[in-house]
């Protein structure tokens, strides 16, 4: 008899440890030096840059709505064009490097120049993504996010078209702009099927 009430006692007496301890586990929080994790807006491969579009994201905080929309914008589309930049100097690079050009510094400057041209006006193809406000009533502030994105093969076509107007370059330096380009417009109309 007393076996029995000894098995019986034990797990009356375990039960509450088990309590205790599983309330006293999510206290326990390991902390990173770093802060915490914060999960944005338009984060992930869906807002990311690859074969077919340049993307970019952008955040702006304001008391005034549209203030902190503008924000958002400006930084967006110059993270857009901070990638454009980098793409079209490493494919111009690549081109350069191959055929060793003459005039090449001068088409690297002049390609430079169209780039920063191009993104300063309103590129056709650039579409919005993505738009999420939100306030906050301690600090009374909105924060814009904002996502927007160009297909790449529309923005070497509009690219094109720009170097063909541009009274400030000369023939040969079109000339090879239009070949990079059109090589750029190949690698991503073939993206754009597949």
């Amino acid at each position: 008899m007393r076996s029995t009430t000894t098995r019986l006692v034990r797990p009356f007496l375990f039960l509450p440890l088990v309590g205790l301890l599983a309330f006293s586990l999510p206290s326990c929080k390991s902390s990173s030096p770093a802060g915490e994790k914060v999960k944005m807006p338009f984060t992930g491969n869906k807002y990311e840059s690859n074969n077919r579009f340049f993307r970019g994201t952008g955040s702006g905080v304001s008391v005034k709505q549209n203030i902190a929309r503008g924000k958002a914008d400006i930084d967006a589309k110059n993270q857009l064009a901070a990638q454009v930049r980098t793409n079209i100097r490493a494919v111009t690079d690549q081109y350069l490097a191959q055929t060793e050009n003459a005039e090449a510094a001068d088409v690297a400057d002049k390609f430079q120049s169209l780039v920063r041209e191009v993104m300063n006006t309103d590129v056709a193809d650039m579409r919005k993504i993505g738009e999420e406000t939100r306030y906050n009533e301690t600090t009374k502030e909105y924060t814009q996010y904002v996502a927007y994105e160009i297909k790449k093969n529309a923005m070497f076509r509009f690219m094109k078209k720009q170097a063909k107007t541009d009274d400030k370059i000369n023939e040969v330096t079109r000339k090879k702009i239009e070949e990079i380009l059109d090589e750029e417009i190949k690698k991503a109309d073939l993206e754009d099927h597949d």
